[in-house]
């Protein structure tokens, strides 16, 4: 198993084993390589029986690590709940430390109050939580169904990679949305109960709009003030551990 001070080195290698293969056969690299370290983490969002199913295929015992923000849709727990009973995941639910009403008690709605508040929201609610469970779940790997065509803030991932103190696996950070849609289609698998409504990426309620003419699935996102709620970005912050 790798040490964290030859994680870089190490992700180079591993990205240049996998790059050219197919998001099956990465998966099974990764799942053979890291064994009982390696977990994967679901949002439950639009698009997630993908990769949910691709992955239970090769590693159906994997810890599927569910952040839980309290403030999800109704229809994002339904969603959850079908796949969960279908696919036999293996789920780990995390949530924050304290409730929805003890933090808006304390610091009123985060998420209104510019950059600053969501990246407090974030943190207290997301980035704690899968800190949290990564250590507990003792991973030093972890598997994302981030893509290029996701958003600009995607778009020169790797297929891994390093970020902060744990290796990042994207299967399928290549997948067009066709490829998506095809998958889905040849498995007879759902979209998100919301997509149908005209949600094309699907967070906690407060934080997520519907798309209409004249924005991008950027800007459904946060009010379009930020993409990414800190679980998918490099921090510097010391107690910012994944």
């Amino acid at each position: 198993m790798i040490k964290m001070n030859q994680i870089s080195t190490e992700t180079e290698k591993l990205n240049d084993a996998v790059n050219s293969l197919v998001a099956m056969d990465r998966i099974d690299y990764v799942s053979q390589y890291f064994k009982e370290k390696l977990v994967m983490s679901t949002s439950f969002g639009t698009q997630s029986a993908v990769l949910l199913h691709m992955v239970t295929q090769v590693n159906p015992d994997i810890p599927i690590i569910f952040i839980d923000t309290g403030y999800l849709f109704k229809e994002t727990y339904e969603f959850a709940e079908n796949l969960t009973n279908r696919l036999k995941l293996n789920i780990k639910t995390y949530q924050a430390k304290i409730t929805p009403t003890e933090q808006e008690t304390e610091s009123g709605k985060l998420w209104e109050q510019g950059k600053e508040g969501l990246e407090k929201y974030n943190f207290i609610r997301k980035v704690e939580p899968m800190n949290r469970a990564i250590k507990e779940l003792d991973a030093t790997a972890w598997i994302s169904g981030l893509r290029w065509a996701q958003s600009t803030t995607r778009e020169n991932l790797k297929v891994i990679e390093k970020q902060n103190k744990i290796i990042k696996i994207h299967p399928i950070v290549d997948w067009s949305d066709f490829q998506i849609y095809k998958y889905l289609r040849q498995h007879d698998l759902p979209y998100h109960p919301l997509w149908d409504e005209g949600y094309v990426s699907v967070g906690d309620w407060h934080s997520t709009s519907k798309l209409v003419e004249g924005m991008t699935a950027e800007d459904t996102r946060f009010n379009g003030i930020k993409r990414e709620c800190g679980l998918h970005e490099i921090s510097k912050r010391v107690d910012f551990q994944i």
